[in-house]
């Protein structure tokens, strides 16, 4: 079963701009089957080519030339970033003929691959980045940047289900994995244990040789442990048993390859204070619960994680709500040396728009009072929330919001 990805529309409207476009994302989270479908719908015969196959892969390195003779534009060509050569290749087509959507590219290797493109293709390329599916996906609503504004708050009440806290951490605990949502595969477990040793073994490796695999997955399942909390390296290496130098270079092999991001903390001039460690999530949290062995969704809610991994759910699904709409989202997270804490914090029209994550059905007006904090900084305070497990959107007052997290 095919589901429609929000990004289908954004990838229409960039192809018919731009020469290339690339997608980028970690694997199995559906970049080549919405490509393979928008490439059906377009029906020009757009030829498809998959690095992958180091027959492919071998041309592409050692004779990019001959390979663009072999497949001719308009093609689409899956995990890029194994051959840059043809980069180099691609700008000279598109200098000389300047044909909307005649390349259409994906990767899987984030940073490693930028570099080429950002040197070869500069100007020339539209950029999207995809992740694991959102909860509006999932649930075939339509979906948009996510916003504190009333008026489409209110609109978004009216088309999306609302579902009681199990049912929410049934949401979480599953994650997005097409391979899973789809119903394509049943066993969970086998699902994510494929998924890790891949990566371990194809695009971990590629990136730092020598990599042991067993305490590259002791390190992965340490760092799941920490998700939604600030990064700590020594925590990290004395888990996984490895050197903190190692752990920053693994860390930067996770973000490259799109299992994980990170939420800065926000600053200024003003906000002298505040501190400069970043916090460090996951974009699949059914990936965190398999990593850190909690057995189902029941036992997930009432364990030890179910505050920080429900605050990793919502941050990723505000994040994915922007990339799958070919946006940036520009959101931090606030704590100074007094301890004093923002969950999140959205900029947008020159204000900041704080939030708090509270499992709680039934939040107080007491959880938005540290929103004033920010009132010193030199953007304005825009409109406040707090994200929990009520089963309808209210408000305090007309500036804090009360929004229930299956709305996100």
């Amino acid at each position: 079963m095919y589901i429609n990805r929000t990004m289908e529309a954004t990838f229409k409207r960039i192809a018919v701009q731009f020469p290339v476009v690339l997608v980028t994302g970690p694997r199995q989270v559906g970049k080549t089957t919405m490509l393979e479908k928008l490439a059906a719908e377009e029906n020009i015969g757009r030829e498809y080519v998959s690095l992958d196959d180091l027959n492919e892969r071998q041309m592409a390195k050692n004779d990019p030339k001959m390979f663009f003779q072999i497949h001719k534009p308009p093609v689409f060509i899956d995990e890029v970033q194994y051959a840059p050569e043809l980069f180099t290749y691609i700008k000279i087509h598109v200098d000389r003929h300047r044909n909307p959507g005649d390349f259409w590219l994906t990767g899987s290797q984030v940073f490693k691959m930028m570099r080429g493109v950002q040197e070869s293709l500069a100007g020339r390329v539209g950029l999207l980045r995809m992740s694991c599916l959102s909860q509006s996906e999932i649930n075939g609503v339509p979906a948009e940047p996510f916003t504190l504004n009333i008026e489409k708050l209110t609109e978004r009440a009216k088309i999306v289900k609302a579902v009681d806290t199990p049912a929410l951490y049934e949401r979480v605990f599953e994650g997005g994995m097409p391979a899973l949502v789809s119903g394509q595969f049943t066993d969970r477990s086998a699902v994510y244990s494929s998924y890790i040793g891949t990566y371990i073994e194809r695009d971990v490796k590629e990136l730092s040789s020598g990599i042991d695999s067993l305490k590259f997955l002791n390190f992965i399942t340490a760092v799941a442990a920490l998700s939604g909390q600030m990064v700590n390296h020594k925590t990290i290496a004395e888990n996984a048993d490895i050197d903190q130098i190692k752990v920053k270079e693994w860390l930067n092999i996770l973000e490259t390859l799109g299992i994980i991001f990170y939420l800065h903390p926000y600053s200024n001039n003003v906000l002298k204070r505040t501190i400069s460690k970043p916090k460090l999530y996951f974009y699949d949290t059914g990936l965190v619960a398999y990593l850190t062995k909690w057995s189902d969704s029941q036992t997930l809610m009432n364990g030890a994680m179910n505050g920080a991994i429900l605050e990793n759910y919502c941050v990723s699904e505000v994040a994915k709500s922007y990339y799958h709409c070919g946006l940036e989202p520009y959101i931090y997270y606030y704590r100074d040396k007094d301890t004093k804490e923002i969950d999140l914090l959205m900029e947008g029209d020159g204000k900041l728009y704080p939030m708090e994550i509270k499992r709680t059905a039934m939040p107080v007006p007491q959880m938005t009072r540290v929103f004033k904090v920010i009132d010193k900084s030199p953007l304005g305070r825009g409109v406040g929330a707090v994200l929990c497990m009520s089963d309808r959107l209210s408000a305090f007052d007309s500036q804090n919001l009360i929004v229930p997290i299956w709305m996100v």
